[in-house]
């Protein structure tokens, strides 16, 4: 085993290319096929997201106490603020600030409130999650049509429209390029020293895992699911970890070089084993998904579609980790909408050191 994952690291090493321009030409073909946009369009969009991610966290100090909320918007990134006089501050941050009447913190605070009743089982399983929607500067509950919403709080807006039920995206025992643990194939999302991390759900309690080859890869230290989904591997038997998102051919393996959080709006593309590589936007960060096993909370909703095996599988912006799949509803083929856990809580909860280039 140890000689063929040699072989099969070496390859995969060989195709990492550093590019000078913005994205590798692969990147930007899976790009303008996911968003139906020219490859100048999206290396444009590439470009302004790497701005945007980079001034994010001083247009939030700038706007203090009146920060809304902010997202990727026009090539831009558009930062809400409930008080005037922040616009100037914010705009001298490079962001575009506009007006609105709550602050993220009080937004937040409803949100919480929901995930409090969810705890105590006083929210409806037809209700299938809740954010903070920070573009129309509202909490919105997702729930399927005939959900009793009576108990929620009166001022969160109520969606129906195109909500199905989340599932956790794990699968059976199938080909591919996998991790294995009991009869559950799941997806690796990245490297940490010493392991890597991955989605809670996929540890069935066998705590033993698997490599491609059927191999032993390595072991579950800890995971969490539902309430959260996310788990770490601490690798042995002659495995080792490398600072790569794999691009299955369809574009070339990503370098990993940080985690900066992207704001929604962004762009984002999804590496798993069953469906490979696609890509989305990120709609919404700090989400609750009610799944039939219990609420997960902290989630941030995506666009990109993904099925069953993709699960633990990596969310990257740019060279930037984003999260850990966790589950959804729709397919590669007709479109749906996938969740991601966030790497940093992940990192944050064990203590753990992502493995950079």
């Amino acid at each position: 085993m140890l000689l063929r994952i040699v072989s099969v690291t070496a390859i995969v090493l060989s195709t990492i290319t550093i590019p000078a321009a913005a994205a590798s030409t692969e990147v930007v073909d899976a790009m303008s096929r996911d968003f139906g946009i020219t490859a100048a369009q999206a290396l444009t969009r590439i470009r302004q997201e790497k701005v945007a991610l980079k001034i994010a966290p001083a247009a939030q100090e700038a706007a203090a106490d009146a920060y809304g909320g902010s997202w990727f918007d026009g090539g831009k990134l558009v930062v809400a603020v409930t008080d005037p006089a922040k616009a100037d501050a914010v705009r001298a941050k490079g962001a575009e600030p506009v007006l609105r009447t709550r602050t993220y913190a009080s937004l937040t605070a409803v949100k919480e409130g929901i995930d409090r009743l969810s705890k105590a089982g006083a929210v409806s399983k037809d209700v299938v999650g809740w954010r903070v929607d920070v573009q129309r500067g509202a909490v919105v509950v997702d729930a399927l049509p005939g959900a009793d919403v009576s108990g929620l709080p009166k001022d969160v807006v109520v969606n129906t429209a195109g909500v199905q039920r989340p599932q956790p995206f794990a699968a059976g025992t199938v080909g591919g390029d996998p991790f294995y643990t009991g009869n559950v194939r799941c997806s690796i999302g990245f490297s940490v020293h010493g392991g890597y991390v991955t989605a809670g759900h996929c540890n069935v309690g066998a705590w033993n895992v698997y490599g491609w080859d059927r191999s032993w890869q390595g072991e579950f230290v800890g995971s969490s699911f539902p309430t959260n989904d996310y788990g770490w591997v601490r690798t042995g038997g002659g495995w080792w970890n490398v600072p790569v998102v794999l691009g299955w051919g369809q574009v070339s393996d990503a370098l990993v070089r940080g985690s900066w959080e992207a704001p929604p709006g962004t762009s984002v593309c999804r590496s798993g084993s069953t469906t490979h590589w696609h890509c989305g936007v990120i709609q919404g960060r700090n989400e609750t998904v009610n799944y039939q096993q219990g609420p997960v909370y902290e989630m941030v909703g995506t666009s990109v579609c993904a099925q069953p095996g993709d699960s633990g599988g990596s969310f990257i912006t740019g060279d930037q980790a984003q999260g850990v799949t966790s589950g959804g509803y729709g397919n590669c083929s007709t479109g749906g909408r996938t969740w991601f856990q966030p790497v940093n809580e992940i990192l944050r909860v064990y203590g753990l050191r992502l493995l950079t280039a």
